[in-house]
């Protein structure tokens, strides 16, 4: 007869892939956001970051809307309006695509988060983030803080609303204790 040993066992949870196709993004903004000088600002005229080329590329593209309908360059943004431009899907820089569950309850979510591996989307990173993945896991997952792209550490995830709140109405108080473990 086989004995089983009973212990806590940590899950790795990895995904592997040489490369990640995102879905694209839309940036949105309001008219109001916009800053400008005249009531009304020229389609035609790029917003920050793209330069004049790739605004141009996107409007002749149909990757512009304005207030929900492709845009041509001729219209011109007015208070009120929501302007979006699309982002095609882009491969996205390799990244680790793995995590450790260190502990896990109803309410809370602590992972290692390995270096390499953004904490959450941005500059570049929409799919290859620990908030993606660990959300393919538990959906309602949200990090309370976030980790460096570079850093290695533990990331606490609120797994309900309640607990999200109770955390970032405390984070910064005495009634949490950080420590780097040194």
């Amino acid at each position: 007869m086989r004995r089983r040993s009973v212990h806590t066992r940590r899950r790795c949870h990895s995904l592997h892939s040489n490369y990640m196709l995102n879905r694209g993004y839309a940036y949105t903004t309001s008219s109001a956001a916009i800053p400008w000088t005249n009531p009304a600002l020229p389609l035609s005229k790029p917003l920050p970051p793209l330069n004049p080329q790739a605004w141009q590329q996107k409007l002749n593209n149909g990757e512009i809307n304005l207030n929900g309908v492709n845009a041509t360059g001729s219209e011109s943004v007015t208070l009120g309006q929501t302007l979006v431009w699309n982002r095609p899907p882009w491969i996205e820089p390799d990244s680790p695509r793995h995590f450790e569950v260190l502990f896990e309850d109803p309410h809370l979510l602590a992972v290692n988060k390995p270096s390499g591996l953004p904490t959450l989307p941005g500059g570049g990173f929409m799919e290859n983030t620990l908030l993606r993945l660990v959300q393919k896991q538990t959906p309602n997952a949200n990090p309370v803080h976030r980790l460096g792209r570079a850093t290695t550490g533990i990331v606490l995830f609120a797994k309900t609303p309640q607990a999200a709140s109770n955390l970032f109405a405390n984070w910064n108080t005495p009634k949490i204790q950080k420590s780097t473990g040194r």
